[in-house]
């Protein structure tokens, strides 16, 4: 709080005292007002009210506390000590409960059901794919996630209501609570955690270009006086721009929507680069009509850490998704996600594995 409270001093209850009456009722007894020095601490001269005048406060005893009958001022100041106490502790109490941060879990079991945000294009990672249902490697480890958190709130069979977003649109609907959760490849970066928080990661991936074949290109700087497509609202969009700046390639940027959007512009030749998280250029890139048509630089433009965003301050359902995240990476079931869907890439980098031990925490 701003301050200290400073109450004003209240006068005495009842009637203001004539002159002559130091006591409290009816009569003018000439009585020694409580507090005023007595006999036995002065000899003389003997302070005495008189109907004269009113006894003067600099002839009150030195250690006498000033008191008035009723004592309506020590009252005033235990009530406004009582107020300021309770206050103080409700203003805790508030706190207290704004700290605990939302309820993820409660509004899960009440619901019977969960809301997950995925992506529609990042291949393998998430993707719509046969049924028009989600797949791909971090679809298979939310639904490992999923089943753990339906085992915690007591209802095995919940219902996934999956909603497609960018991964911009993803972070604001866990942002909002529209979606409890998201799963795709979304970037870990300081920035997001402003907004929401992440699990443990599922994954580490690089930025980097896809390009054709045929092009003269074979390293970041050939891309100066070139088209470069990115899409819009990803970690790589900003770190594009910063190594632009910082390489001193000067190209002309098209942000784009999707990454079917991306591989188009790249086949027709409308650009001269697409750039993004490079285990999902190859993801596109595989669906394109001509796989063969396209190759990846070898440089690295980033760091891409994914992990899945969670409702920020929400200490219980991160506990459980790591919780199950944790269970998946110990009990080895992870090795069969990753031959599933990035097997045709080879064995996990030492980068890679060395995250996996590292996340695969004993109970």
């Amino acid at each position: 709080m701003g301050g200290h409270f400073q109450g004003a001093r209240e006068r005495p209850n009842g009637p203001r005292q004539r002159d002559g009456e130091c006591s409290r009722g009816a009569g003018r007894n000439r009585q020694i007002h409580r507090g005023l020095c007595s006999p036995s601490q002065f000899s003389t001269p003997r302070v005495e009210c008189t109907p004269t005048r009113e006894t003067p406060i600099a002839r009150r005893c030195p250690d006498a506390p000033m008191r008035v009958a009723g004592q309506p001022q020590a009252r005033s100041t235990v009530k406004s000590t009582v107020f300021v106490v309770v206050l103080v502790f409700s203003l805790i109490a508030t706190g207290a409960d704004a700290q605990r941060g939302p309820d993820t879990l409660g509004k899960i079991k009440a619901a019977k059901s969960i809301n997950v945000a995925f992506s529609g294009d990042s291949l393998p990672f998430s993707y719509v794919g046969e049924g028009n249902k989600p797949a791909g490697y971090s679809i298979d480890l939310c639904q490992r996630v999923i089943a753990g958190i339906g085992q915690a709130v007591g209802e095995a069979n919940l219902k996934v209501n999956w909603i497609v977003g960018t991964a911009a649109e993803r972070v604001q609907m866990v942002a909002t609570g529209k979606a409890d959760m998201e799963c795709a490849n979304t970037t870990m970066t300081q920035t997001r955690l402003k907004d929401v928080d992440f699990s443990n990661l599922i994954f580490v991936d690089g930025g980097g270009f896809l390009v054709t074949v045929d092009a003269p290109i074979n390293r970041f700087t050939d891309l100066n006086g070139k088209k470069i497509a990115v899409i819009k609202g990803t970690t790589t969009e900003v770190r594009l721009n910063a190594a632009m700046k910082a390489r001193l390639v000067n190209a002309q940027v098209t942000t784009i929507n999707d990454g079917s959007e991306g591989i188009a512009l790249l086949t027709t030749g409308a650009v001269d680069a697409f750039a993004g998280d490079k285990i999902k250029l190859i993801g596109l890139a595989a669906q394109a009509k001509d796989p063969n048509k396209f190759a990846m630089l070898m440089e690295d433009l980033s760091y891409e850490p994914y992990a899945f965003a969670l409702p920020r301050g929400d200490a219980a359902m991160r506990l459980e998704v790591n919780r199950a995240l944790t269970k998946v990476y110990v009990s080895g079931d992870i090795e069969g996600i990753f031959a599933q869907w990035l097997g045709k890439l080879g064995r996990p980098s030492g980068l890679l594995a060395a995250m996996y031990l590292l996340n695969a925490i004993p109970e």
